[in-house]
Order: C-alpha cells, then sequence, then structure tokens
C-alpha cells in the first residue's frame, strides 16, 4: 500500500513547475530560507526541503505502523507496541489530509480571485 505512494513520489519533484519561478525571490545566496518578515532562517533550509523531509517522515511513520502492525499478525510485536506505532501511523496521516485540504481550499480561494 505504502509502496504505491512511494511510485507517484517517483513522478515529480517538489519543484517541478516551477522552473520559471525566480528562486532568488525565496532563497538568499547562502542557500538560507527567508521567512515572512524577511529574517534568514538560522537552519538555512529552504521551504522545498522542509516539506520534502516532512514528507518523507509521514511515510515513514506510516510505513511504521503497517509493518507494526503485520508483525503483531504474525505474533512478533506486542499489543501496546502495536496501537502505538498504528495510532501514530493515524494521526500523520490526518495531519496529511488537513494541509492537502488547506492546499486545496488556497488554491480555490486564488482561483476565485478577479484579476
Amino acid at each position: 500500500m505504502i509502496d504505491a505512494l512511494n511510485a507517484t513520489s517517483s513522478l515529480s519533484s517538489p519543484t517541478t513547475g516551477m522552473n520559471n519561478v525566480s528562486e532568488s525571490r525565496f532563497v538568499n545566496t547562502d542557500r538560507a530560507a527567508v521567512n515572512v518578515t524577511g529574517d534568514v532562517d538560522e537552519t538555512g533550509q529552504s521551504f522545498t526541503d522542509y516539506f520534502a523531509k516532512v514528507s518523507t517522515d509521514a511515510i515513514q511513520t506510516i510505513k511504521q505502523g503497517e509493518s507494526a502492525s503485520i508483525a503483531s499478525i504474525q505474533g512478533k510485536q506486542s499489543v501496546q507496541s502495536v496501537v502505538e506505532a498504528v495510532m501514530n501511523a493515524e494521526l500523520t496521516l490526518q495531519s496529511a489530509i488537513a494541509i492537502r485540504n488547506k492546499i486545496v481550499t488556497a488554491y480555490q480561494e486564488v482561483s476565485r480571485m478577479a484579476i
């Protein structure tokens, strides 16, 4: 199930379709992220890098929940650890769905704006 999600992540990079956007508007020459106030983020990560890391972490959490449930069926893992892993995976999935819904809502708002 999770492998199907990983297959779609290879279809495009997080910056596909943004090749015409000048990256210098969002990232300074030191490759440090710039926040809304114009200050440089101390971590030096761009939004794309951060979002890619969060996505990878979410996929890993869901995979851990899936593998814990399989291990439970095989009798290799305790019920408590399985419940914890599955609950973490569920929380991660709910968060991802909430973020997706916010992105869709924002897109719909922008598409309704008068030019």
